[in-house]
């Protein structure tokens, strides 16, 4: 019976997992694994990413996240006693699973923080359904009350989580990189499972795809911690195990179970997810009385009509009619009307609204709803470049608002359609060409002066990479040939560049859904305020309303 990995973390685990989704995905191809799982650190960010590249390699995503326990419960927030938490692997089974992981991961970061995104037991217990635990690594709390030598103790917390899951669906998880821990209580492991009937699911942790790219993930790790890598006091693996191993490697390290190995196996034959891609989830907009939305957005847009053009030819109806009708068969009536109200609301308040930015500037119905004032007809404007029936893509008004008053519409829109249906979108900064020389420079203690040369030598051309820099620059190709510094320097460089370095708050995008957002996409606290973990892209994939509210300091001037 084939194993799966299910303890795995990728790039998404910031500054932590050096395993980049594609080479992951390519190298469980090349092991022969028909499955492979995503576990990040308690977050979902690269989720959709995850399933979207697995599928494409005819490998079945399973749909996770390593999650952090409360030492009490989530409430609690004593530095004394709740600074540390507990490890545990949730898996999705299925599609309730995968709502009700994200809800526990959402739960960690808006109600939980505290250093980690933590959740606890009641959290756990109110969405149980559809998940599949394993007990987690050598920080799970199974395992540490068996290195404390308290057995009892940790034989009570595995019938508590197995009550929580259900007797089918919690896992004793054990692994075996060669620390001296994970060998003094496998055995307790092996025993605690076959004393409460409990199976148990061998893992590796896997941190990075290959091996040899332990170095770069323990200069992530610096990075992270803005140590060096020559500083004993700092975060660092304890060998180089953390790597995707092969069905053969993990069974020489489980010889005496290898139903540890099969059950992996068995879990990923029962997980299936199947995320939509192709149903869209526009928000209702709340109507008068005795009105469709089409028929209430053709009222609004004839009104308008009469008012732009008191002068009117039937070719200039044809042309209404067409984009009404076009708008009616592809269900987006809700959609500028949503779009109409907030405007509105912004020029009621005398509010500075642009004229209008990209291709919704060829719609007459926007123009006729004043959510544009560039007039389509004049300038002969094609309103398919901005919806066209033969392509179904999402419509994309994007609209610029005053720059100091932009937060006065957002928050408009948050009290019309409910706080849990509102949120900003994340945006990830990577590590782009320079900056990861100089990241990379820092942590191996390279001086500044001479990092900062290097770095130099990088054109400053929009999107370049280090292998680009390395073609067009030949005094940066001859000094990483000549100079073995230069040269470990930029591969080191190379290995993490593009990586997501920090999580953010996109600047104008927000998503606006039917249903609370939880149902659709799991939500992270910045310093800003809530986000989705699903970027842009993946939000639109998903069908979700993404709107752009750009704060525009040119209208703010002229205000």
């Amino acid at each position: 019976m084939a194993f799966t990995h299910l303890h795995v973390h990728t790039e998404y685990s910031l500054l932590d997992g050096a395993g980049r989704v594609e080479d992951l995905l390519d190298k469980a191809k090349e092991l022969g694994m028909g499955a492979l799982a995503i576990t990040d650190h308690g977050c979902m960010f690269g989720a959709v990413n995850f399933y979207k590249e697995a599928i494409k390699r005819d490998i079945k995503p399973i749909i996770g996240c390593e999650v952090y326990i409360a030492m009490r419960t989530m409430a609690d927030k004593d530095p004394r006693l709740d600074s540390d938490q507990y490890h545990l692997v949730l898996l999705a089974e299925n599609n309730t699973g995968y709502k009700n992981l994200m809800k526990i991961v959402s739960a960690g970061y808006l109600e939980g923080f505290y250093y980690k995104p933590r959740v606890d037991v009641n959290v756990l217990e109110r969405y149980s359904e559809g998940l599949i635990c394993l007990s987690g690594c050598i920080a799970g709390e199974i395992q540490k009350r068996l290195l404390e030598g308290n057995y009892q103790r940790a034989k009570e917390t595995a019938l508590m989580y197995r009550d929580i899951f259900g007797r089918d669906n919690f896992y004793l998880e054990i692994q075996n990189q060669g620390m001296e821990e994970q060998k003094r209580i496998i055995p307790d492991l092996i025993r605690l499972g076959k004393e409460l009937g409990i199976p148990l699911a061998a893992t590796n942790d896997i941190h990075y795809t290959n091996k040899e790219d332990w170095e770069f993930h323990d200069i992530l790790l610096c990075i992270q911690t803005g140590k060096t890598v020559n500083q004993q006091d700092r975060l660092r693996f304890p060998n180089h195990e953390f790597y995707m191993k092969s069905e053969d490697e993990m069974r020489e390290l489980f010889p005496e179970v290898p139903e540890a190995l099969d059950n992996t196996a068995r879990i990923a034959d029962r997980c299936s997810v199947r995320l939509d891609f192709g149903t869209i989830h526009l928000p209702y907009f709340e109507l008068p009385g005795g009105y469709t939305a089409d028929s209430y957005l053709r009222e609004l847009v004839y009104k308008g009509f009469e008012e732009r053009y008191p002068k009117r030819d039937d070719w200039m109806k044809e042309r209404l009619e067409y984009e009404l009708d076009t708008i009616k068969s592809m269900g987006y009536s809700h959609y500028f009307l949503i779009v109409w109200d907030f405007i509105k609301f912004a020029r009621d308040k005398r509010i500075m609204v642009g004229p209008g930015r990209g291709s919704a500037a060829g719609s007459l119905v926007s123009y006729c709803l004043s959510i544009t004032n560039i007039d389509p007809l004049k300038y002969n404007l094609i309103f398919e470049r901005f919806l066209n029936p033969h392509r179904i893509t999402m419509p994309d008004i994007d609209i610029d608002f005053c720059f100091e008053r932009r937060e006065e519409v957002i928050e408009y829109v948050v009290q019309k359609y409910g706080a849990d249906r509102v949120a900003q979108i994340i945006t990830f900064g990577t590590m782009a060409a320079r900056g990861a020389i100089r990241d990379v420079g820092r942590a191996i203690s390279m001086p500044y002066r001479e990092v900062d040369a290097i770095a130099r030598q990088v054109p400053m051309e929009l999107g370049i990479t280090l292998d680009r820099a390395l073609e067009v620059n030949p005094y940066l190709a001859d000094m990483y040939r000549q100079d073995g510094r230069v040269k470990y320097l930029i591969d080191m460089a190379r290995a993490v560049e593009g990586m997501p370095r920090h999580a953010s708050t996109h600047a104008a995008g927000v998503v606006i859904s039917k249903e609370p957002i939880e149902e659709y996409v799991p939500l992270y606290r910045l310093e800003s305020g809530i986000t989705t973990q699903y970027a842009m892209g993946n939000l639109e994939e998903l069908g979700l309303l993404k709107m752009d509210f750009l704060g525009l300091r040119t209208l703010t001037v002229i205000r």
